[in-house]
């Protein structure tokens, strides 16, 4: 089971000569530019973050090996494909990069790339169930392959006595290695960020569940319009 860094004492490297070690982060993405209040809470997460990967890492005698979600090649050819895709992982994997780590090949494109296929398929409404079950059971089995790989790879790429990082969403599936020591890196703000996008989450919906509301009762799209007709009527009677 990880241990969640900030409610275990700092280790030392000492009580762990020998072993493998891996710092588990969350990785978590931001809202719009237009939400400054999640934009905040986001800042403060990478902020915190980063402040326990360092202690830990420099209590664990350094980082050898980096491992990130989506990335299928590694080193300089995967550092692009996080500037691209993520400028605050990038700037924060460049700078371990810069001080030794290896940034590693993590996923499997074939798998990735059915996963991915598969949640947008299952995203569009469906008239047979039939669809959506198989749909559903061939997608749990692309994740299952798809997080066995991600083990693997750690596996055979983290040495012994080595530390290595990994950036994956909260939901993953990863069944490590037994002989690895994970650490869950988990700063205040995580929580913070939950809570803000649980409310975040509350509010599009009740947002959305107006708008739809909204068109429903619009007379232009076939809404109903008695209550405006009776009103007029009552007026027209009264003069």
């Amino acid at each position: 089971m990880a241990e969640e860094l900030g409610r275990i004492q700092r280790p030392t490297a000492s009580q762990y000569d020998g072993r493998r070690k891996l710092l588990l982060v969350p990785l978590i993405y931001g809202p719009q530019a237009d939400d400054p209040a999640g934009a905040e809470v986001l800042q403060n997460y990478w902020e915190q973050m980063q402040t326990q990967v360092d202690a830990l890492e420099a209590a664990l005698g350094g980082l050898q090996h980096i491992y990130h979600e989506s990335l299928t090649v590694g080193e300089d050819e995967g550092l692009e494909q996080l500037g691209a895709a993520d400028q605050r992982s990038h700037g924060f994997i460049t700078a371990k990069t810069l001080s030794g780590a290896v940034l590693e090949a993590t996923e499997d494109m074939d798998v990735l790339l059915e996963t991915l296929d598969l949640q947008r398929c299952m995203m569009i409404p469906l008239a047979s169930a039939n669809v959506g079950s198989r749909l559903q059971e061939w997608h749990a089995d692309s994740n299952r392959q798809r997080y066995e790989h991600i083990a693997d790879q750690i596996d055979n790429t983290l040495g012994e006595n080595e530390t290595g990082l990994l950036l994956i969403s909260e939901r993953h599936q990863v069944q490590f290695p037994s002989d690895i020591e994970v650490f869950y890196v988990s700063p205040p703000a995580l929580d913070e960020y939950r809570r803000w996008f649980q409310n975040w989450m509350d509010q599009q919906q009740s947002a959305a569940e107006a708008a739809k509301l909204s068109t429903e009762n619009d007379p232009k799209n076939g809404g109903d319009n008695r209550a405006d007709a009776d009103g007029a009527t009552e007026e027209h009677e009264t003069n």
